[in-house]
């Protein structure tokens, strides 16, 4: 009888594992943050355009589209040795950015039409300030002949994924699916009157990307109770050797170490990613120092296709 007893709860337990998703049971987590590029305007070979993908249950979210953005993707694809399938080229469907500066949308043409001719069959969802549609109709005007000849020509695509349906946000949420509901807040970026971060809500985190910005209540407002900051970040100790106009013109478009620190020692989230590095002679750990002055938390400065 004892035996008969002790039986009978082992085989429910083992009903109502089996009954658990494998990545509850794993522990693994549905939302993977992969830098697809950590830099600035300038052309550093080491850090390629701003963009982030956000993959959620292996479909890619891109955040920003700085040079490089297709092939940074696609080096996370089984194809070329990655192990996010979802990096695929095809597979990049919905892309947000935060703002028109060219080192966040230069990668835009490439985003549009390389992913089509790798196989995408409907069209780009891009979200985005006032400005994206009319960046995106100049765009495919100036790719007319390309797109006429793959449609019609000696290897005719499909007539879908080249389309693109842009869409000009404001405040508030602006996209919501199975896996993401996606928040738009606008930031402190100079004389911008449209730049933007974003706050996405996973099934496991809650991330949010600042954007390009200096120190503003937004960024505060919405990073409260976040898991992951991916916040941009310039080195104190090289902005101190620059002229007065230059201080104030970066002081006025970006964030330093110490202010940073100060916004993480309010908000307290999981981990900060550093992107959008602007190191002026400064490294990765110079930088980390600045911070770890004002702020005891969890730290790191992004690298080019690093994953968490």
């Amino acid at each position: 009888m004892k035996y008969r007893l002790l039986i009978i709860p082992i085989i429910f337990l083992l009903v109502m594992m089996s009954e658990i998703p494998a990545q509850e049971k794993s522990g693994e987590s549905v939302t993977k943050i992969v830098m697809l590029g950590t830099g600035n305007p300038n052309p550093d070979p080491e850090h390629s355009g701003c963009s982030v993908a956000i993959v959620v249950n292996d479909v890619p979210y891109i955040v920003d589209f700085g040079p490089g953005v297709v092939r940074q993707a696609t080096a996370m694809s089984p194809r070329y040795g990655g192990s996010i399938e979802g990096l695929a080229a095809k597979n990049i469907k919905r892309a947000f950015l935060t703002h028109l500066h060219s080192d966040h949308t230069t990668g835009y043409p490439d985003l549009i039409l390389t992913p089509w001719v790798m196989g995408r069959d409907e069209p780009l969802e891009v979200y985005g300030p006032e400005g994206i549609i009319s960046m995106t109709e100049n765009i495919l005007e100036a790719y007319e002949e390309d797109i006429r000849y793959r449609l019609y020509g000696l290897q005719p695509a499909n007539n879908q994924g080249w389309r693109v349906n842009a869409h000009e946000i404001t405040e508030g949420e602006i996209y919501e699916d199975n896996n993401v509901k996606v928040e738009a807040f606008l930031v402190k970026h100079g004389s911008w009157p449209n730049a933007y971060g974003y706050r996405f809500a996973t099934p496991d985190k809650v991330i949010v990307l600042s954007g390009d910005t200096a120190p503003c209540e937004n960024i505060e407002k919405y990073s409260n109770g976040a898991d992951v900051l991916i916040h941009e970040v310039y080195y104190k100790k090289g902005w101190d050797k620059y002229n007065d106009f230059w201080k104030n013109y970066h002081s006025a478009n970006h964030t330093s170490t110490y202010e940073l620190g100060e916004l993480a020692n309010k908000i307290n989230p999981g981990l900060i990613i550093l992107y959008h590095t602007l190191y002026w002679g400064g490294t990765d750990k110079t930088i980390l120092d600045e911070i770890a002055e004002i702020y005891d938390g969890k730290v790191v400065v992004g690298s080019d296709l690093s994953v968490y």
